[in-house]
């Protein structure tokens, strides 16, 4: 089984993994429009976490975990309940970066527009804002958002979306 990762995961999967590849998933953005009220926020002010937002013509760059089927029902629920705040587990297609004729499907963690915790689009400048005020259980938003450019740099991964944010801090 891959688990597709293009946010925390990436940075922190928490889970042990036979294998990890860099993968791209066609027809959606990384975007930081899903609320955080139980991680990098709280209810009465939840933080800025990443989506997936479909945009045809687009694709999000990550990396792809081989996972064993030995303890893979209790991983999943480690992660539905990491994912709990508006994000439903759908399996999709990836390709792997290195050679885009390897296709596997992945469990991927996707809070659509319709989730009670989606708080949409904003300018960037906008958005690192709101991660710069932002703190929750799991520590400040800054750290998620710093986390994530980090991860991605060192994999190689050009997010303009993220390094707008970062620039906008």
């Amino acid at each position: 089984m891959w688990i597709f990762a293009y946010g925390s995961l990436i940075f922190k999967p928490d889970f042990v993994y036979l294998e990890r590849r860099v993968a791209v998933l066609d027809g959606y953005a990384r975007r930081f429009w899903q609320g955080s009220p139980d991680h990098r926020g709280t209810p009465s002010a939840p933080g800025r976490v990443v989506t997936l937002v479909p945009m045809p013509g687009e694709s999000c760059a990550g990396c792809v975990y081989r996972v064993a089927d030995e303890g893979l029902d209790l991983l999943l629920a480690k992660l539905d309940h990491r994912e709990q705040a508006g994000f439903d587990r759908v399996t999709l297609p990836v390709r792997s970066a290195s050679d885009f004729s390897v296709i596997v499907d992945a469990i991927v963690y996707v809070a659509r527009a319709d989730n009670a915790s989606f708080l949409g689009p904003a300018s960037e400048q906008e958005i690192a804002a709101h991660i710069a005020r932002s703190s929750g259980p799991s520590g400040p938003n800054v750290d998620y958002l710093l986390g994530l450019h980090r991860a991605l740099i060192a994999l190689g991964i050009a997010d303009f979306h993220v390094q707008r944010i970062v620039e906008s801090l």
